[in-house]
């Protein structure tokens, strides 16, 4: 399990590509390499993967087709950085929202507002896609806990402070590039739940 509150970023040094396969090779820090072990869980970009490989601050993890086919991870080259959250532990502060680190699909960014103080960026979902998308609720956006802002249509946006900026990969970002979703669970097992009772119902 996941908070959604990205520990901050670390660079590609290597990927390893095979056929439908990757071995992307990270460089840690000190403080985000504490206590690791092979087979432990890290969120890159909100995305769960397993530590296969340690040497020193080098710590690798292999992508398999599915993850590479969901999730912006399978567009990144060596240099590239990326979002990171270790697993939670039990005790944990609890900052954000729970997330699995499963990600439902990819977002395009259509507009970025820049202010002093804030920044507002707006997405674009399949229309599907915006019954789980609430305004004032939670989504996992490239590993980040945040809390959804306007909702229009088949597009929503999110509001950051400069922490987060400053933290993550948003003070990056441009129009046009695609960002991991993660629907709220919650939000997604009550919408579900009800279309299953209404269909029913209907029958």
């Amino acid at each position: 399990m996941f908070t959604g509150i990205v520990q901050g970023t670390a660079i590609i040094e290597s990927i390893d590509k095979k056929v439908a396969f990757q071995t992307h090779v990270l460089q840690l820090t000190d403080s985000q390499r504490e206590g690791l072990e092979i087979g432990a869980s890290v969120a890159h970009n909100g995305c769960c993967l397993t530590v296969t490989s340690i040497d020193g601050g080098r710590v690798s993890f292999d992508l398999m087709q599915e993850t590479l086919h969901v999730t912006n991870l399978g567009e990144l080259k060596a240099g590239d950085s990326v979002n990171i959250e270790r697993a939670a532990k039990f005790g944990d502060e609890i900052g954000g929202h729970s997330m699995s680190g499963h990600i439902s699909l990819q977002a395009p960014i259509i507009d970025i507002v820049r202010t002093d103080n804030n920044t507002t960026i707006w997405f674009e979902l399949p229309i599907e896609s915006m019954k789980y998308v609430l305004a004032k609720g939670y989504i996992g956006i490239d590993g980040c806990s945040l809390t959804i802002g306007a909702v229009e249509e088949n597009r929503f946006n999110v509001h950051l402070i400069p922490e987060t900026l400053q933290r993550t990969l948003f003070s990056k970002r441009s129009v046009g590039d695609r960002v991991n979703i993660e629907f709220d669970p919650q939000t997604q097992a009550i919408v579900d739940t009800v279309e299953r009772v209404l269909a029913a119902k209907q029958v």
